[in-house]
């Protein structure tokens, strides 16, 4: 596929912000299974900016305004062409994973922050999973298809500060905490995991020159001998109509736009999204 993406966000303040100090991640990335053809990113109003590639290999584009504004608008738009090979199948064994040097390259994959941590009984039903599974690519695809039919999507259940327990507990919450609680439940198997942050046509059928209403959207990638990507809120791999923008280990290291103000004492944020296909 090729796709048109065009993601609007931003801050309207209670007042006059007198300065404010922001990170964008929302430029794609050109990777093995996805080429950006254009992107840009235009700020209002008009502001100093830097850019600069993070540690996760994530564009970053740093930007400050100086004048009184009331309110804050980034619009990302770029134009990506995907071609994704087939879900390969698992191959790692379990002795593979858990050598010294994969320990030591992934370790950052490995660590499992509150954020993300499983609750004891999932986390244990993980376990149960991990120990009847011949390869860990099994595991991991068994923990996907578990979360899936265990946490009901539902738009607005959850915030970006929810703790994957917290989801789990109510059993409903949105792609960041499906995300979040696979990414717990592999590492407390030893499966390095990573949080993928990007976007998602809608519509598998979508005809070619339709816009449609889109989101930002989040999966996951386990080591398998190379990153491996599932989307357990749709409960397939990831295909030609995701579009990644950034990895990390989980949201805090990819959040779309994030900063600080001075001025004024409240905001509120605004995201749309449009995508669409064009071939």
């Amino acid at each position: 596929m090729q796709l048109r993406i065009v993601h609007t966000t931003g801050y309207e303040y209670d007042g006059r912000a007198t300065a404010s100090y922001n990170e964008a991640r929302m430029t794609p990335q050109t990777t093995a299974g996805q080429i950006v053809v254009h992107s840009r990113i235009d700020v209002s109003p008009a502001p100093w900016t830097h850019t600069y590639t993070d540690y996760f290999g994530t564009q970053v584009t740093v930007f400050e305004v100086l004048d009184p504004h009331e309110d804050l608008r980034v619009t990302a738009t770029a134009t990506v062409h995907t071609d994704r090979p087939p879900a390969r199948p698992p191959s790692l064994p379990w002795e593979e994973l858990a050598l010294p040097e994969v320990v030591d390259r992934h370790v950052e994959h490995l660590a499992v922050p509150a954020l993300v941590e499983p609750p004891p009984d999932l986390a244990e039903r993980a376990a149960t999973i991990a120990r009847g599974a011949a390869l860990p690519g099994e595991a991991a695809l068994a923990i996907c298809a578990l979360v899936h039919e265990e946490v009901e999507y539902r738009s607005g259940s959850t915030g970006v500060r929810t703790s994957a327990a917290e989801a789990w507990e109510q059993r409903a919450g949105v792609c960041q905490d499906l995300a979040h609680l696979v990414i717990g439940c592999l590492r407390s198997v030893g499966i390095p995991a990573r949080y993928v942050s990007g976007y998602l046509h809608p519509r598998a059928d979508a005809p070619v020159g339709e816009g449609v209403v889109g989101e930002s959207h989040a999966w996951v990638e386990w080591w398998d001998d190379q990153w491996c990507g599932f989307d357990p809120t749709n409960d397939q791999p990831v295909g030609d109509r995701h579009v990644v923008v950034a990895t990390g280990r989980d949201y805090d290291d990819v959040r779309p736009l994030s900063g600080l103000y001075s001025g004024v004492g409240t905001s509120s944020m605004f995201v749309n999204v449009e995508i669409t296909r064009l071939a």
